[in-house]
């Protein structure tokens, strides 16, 4: 009896020694994270924290709901390029290196530049957004990167919006990400603020061919802005 009592004393420490659960006697026990002395913190925080995101100038809540629909368009199997995500924060202005390009696979932010925003969306920050034709307006939401071209910007990447009535027109839009020349230092330098798009991210012309080149293909590219005009009514963040 008191061998019995000696092992039944010594289970508890046990079953914590186990990484994620343990077998007895034929019966599968999990070990909670809390219980084992890991936080019990969602995916996003854990991987912000760790990756020390927040010294990086991206906002907790821009991550968050980046990864969102991440994981949302991975479970969906849209996405053939999971290694990178690419998060433009437009609630910060176009003089900020507001993109940016993370490794999903370290947490390596592989790019941090300028990006531009389109015209009618506003001057030094964007404030409107749309996804009507002709109005010159950035679109807010999820995007997957198709493939590349060589058009009248140069280097081109295509965008598919994936959600309907907030980003869906953007290849009818021919809404890209490209190089631009009103997008890059020297133009920050002479006027305060970057020049504006037609609703495209562009982006500084030495940089475009690396990041395109980084993100084509399947990738997700989340264009950010708190309004409670797109984060009321998408259907991804609120799936």
């Amino acid at each position: 009896m008191r061998l019995i009592r000696n092992a039944m004393a010594l289970l508890p420490a046990l079953l914590l020694m186990a990484n994620t659960s343990s077998t007895l006697i034929g019966k599968t026990i999990t070990v909670k994270p809390e219980y084992a002395g890991l936080p019990a913190l969602k995916p996003a925080a854990n991987y912000y924290a760790a990756w020390n995101l927040n010294a990086a100038g991206i906002s907790q809540e821009a991550f968050t709901e980046a990864m969102k629909g991440y994981d949302y368009l991975q479970a969906k199997k849209l996405l053939n390029n999971t290694n990178v995500l690419t998060i433009v924060d437009y609630s910060k202005p176009s003089s900020q290196k507001r993109l940016y390009v993370l490794d999903m696979n370290e947490g390596k932010i592989l790019f941090n530049t300028l990006v531009a925003h389109g015209k009618n969306s506003g001057l030094e920050y964007a404030t409107n957004f749309s996804n009507s034709d002709k109005s010159h307006k950035t679109s807010l939401g999820f995007f997957i990167t198709l493939n590349t071209y060589t058009g009248g910007n140069g280097y081109s990447l295509k965008l598919k919006g994936c959600e309907k009535g907030i980003n869906d027109k953007a290849l009818a839009r021919a809404i890209v990400v490209h190089g631009a020349e009103y997008a890059d230092e020297s133009f920050l330098h002479n006027n305060g603020f970057l020049g504006r798009s037609y609703g495209c991210p562009a982006i500084p012309e030495k940089l475009s061919k690396k990041i395109i080149d980084a993100i084509k293909n399947g990738s997700c590219m989340f264009l950010y802005h708190p309004t409670k005009k797109y984060t009321a009514v998408s259907k991804i963040l609120n799936s």
